[in-house]
């Protein structure tokens, strides 16, 4: 290997502790190999912060398992000004790379190849995204938990005898917390109780949910639903204090996110989750299909003598595929629009599954065009593109006739 950099530093970290390997020297000399540790505690990644300041050493490889490069990262990307030149590198690119002795330490390993120039590191985002990320994510777990909490409840009711999801939809709802309340007070319910309990549509099915409910909490059930519903206000007060930190943070981002708001299904919510993961700077990937294949969304290209073997999806970012997987539920659901037709067309040949997926990645290939063009999103783009494309499939066929004798006006494109 061809060396490139006079001084390079590679890390390989640890949950306890952290091997530094600085290597500097002449170009096409041995470099002069220094070997040291550091914990993972702050005083320790201070030191590691100054050996790098005091060695002038600006291009910094590190390898970590899970989240334990985090705040080595955050402490490392101030030195020099920001002038850095800091990866995070995957280690299956690693691997590919032929060459590495097996006697020789990963951290040395980093270094050598970072000194090589062979390198590539992961997509990090500037600091206001990685905190928006944070917020994002804290809220999807959170979100979570009260989806968890709720069917804690509604098992709980069914334990009691109480079928209350039979008969309306979402329990949850106006209508079943007044009813669950009143279940908390009394330990049952009456028609007159009930009726006061139901809103709206809900009304018309008075005679069938109260067969449902037609039952009796003990003393110790109605302490149990009473503390279970308390834990699921705290939950969902918890989240809307999240949320309302999320609208703070975003509002540095209100471009980005009124481009995103502008495709049908994405609302403020999933379009902060998705610009939280990206960014709204479309430099840091070289296309749209780097960007699908970092988000997990390509298929693999697995084939041998001839033979194609297993091509599935691979993990990629799991939060944003999950996010953009929703988006493509609720596209889906609607009707008379080119993204929900294309995902009807593809579920017919392909199963509803492989369709979501499909739907998802050609979202992130739409919202990458738009995020690069600062455009909006235009349904009459494909109208127009669809309505193209058959007339130039109609002047094919128009063209094979001509060549059978038939004479047929051409269409105008």
């Amino acid at each position: 290997m061809k060396d490139l950099l006079e001084c390079a530093m590679g890390l390989d970290i640890h949950r306890d502790t952290i091997v530094v390997c600085l290597l500097k020297g002449e170009l096409d000399t041995r470099p002069e190999v220094e070997i040291r540790s550091f914990g993972t505690m702050i005083p320790e990644m201070q030191k590691l912060r100054e050996w790098v300041v005091e060695t002038n050493c600006r291009y910094v490889a590190m390898e970590s398992t899970g989240i334990y490069w985090q705040p080595i990262y955050e402490t490392l990307e101030t030195c020099f000004d920001g002038d850095m030149y800091l990866l995070v590198v995957n280690a299956r690119h690693m691997k590919n790379v032929p060459g590495k002795k097996t006697d020789m330490r990963d951290a040395e390993w980093i270094a050598t190849l970072l000194r090589a120039g062979l390198l590539k590191g992961s997509f990090i985002p500037e600091r206001p995204f990685r905190e928006l990320r944070q917020l994002t994510r804290y809220r999807k777990n959170i979100q979570a938990d009260v989806t968890s909490q709720k069917n804690r409840i509604d098992k709980f009711l069914h334990s009691a005898g109480f079928r209350l999801s039979a008969f309306i939809s979402d329990i949850f709802g106006a209508s079943g917390r007044n009813i669950m309340r009143h279940l908390c007070e009394h330990g049952s319910v009456d028609k007159a109780a009930l009726d006061k309990c139901l809103k709206t549509q809900t009304r018309r099915k008075i005679d069938d949910i109260l067969v449902s409910v037609n039952g009796t909490l003990s003393v110790h059930q109605r302490s149990c639903l009473r503390m279970m519903l308390t834990y699921l206000e705290q939950i969902e007060a918890h989240k809307q204090v999240i949320e309302a930190a999320i609208a703070e943070e975003v509002q540095n981002h209100t471009e980005a996110l009124s481009l995103l708001c502008s495709i049908p299904g994405i609302d403020v919510i999933s379009g902060t989750a998705i610009i939280a993961e990206i960014s709204s700077n479309m430099d840091h990937f070289p296309s749209a299909e780097h960007l699908c294949s970092w988000a997990g969304l390509c298929p693999g290209n697995n084939e041998s003598a001839g033979k194609r073997k297993s091509s599935h999806i691979t993990k990629g970012n799991v939060y944003l595929k999950s996010m953009l997987c929703e988006v493509a539920w609720v596209i889906a659901g609607k009707r008379k629009t080119y993204l929900s037709n294309w995902y009807w067309r593809i579920k017919q040949q392909k199963g509803a599954k492989r369709a979501t997926i499909a739907l998802a990645r050609k979202l992130l290939v739409v919202i990458y065009t738009m995020l690069k063009n600062g455009t909006p999103y235009d349904e009459n783009i494909y109208e127009q593109r669809r309505q193209q494309c058959e007339r130039k499939r109609a002047n094919r066929l128009i063209h094979e006739l001509s060549k059978l004798g038939y004479q047929v006006s051409p269409v105008n494109v």
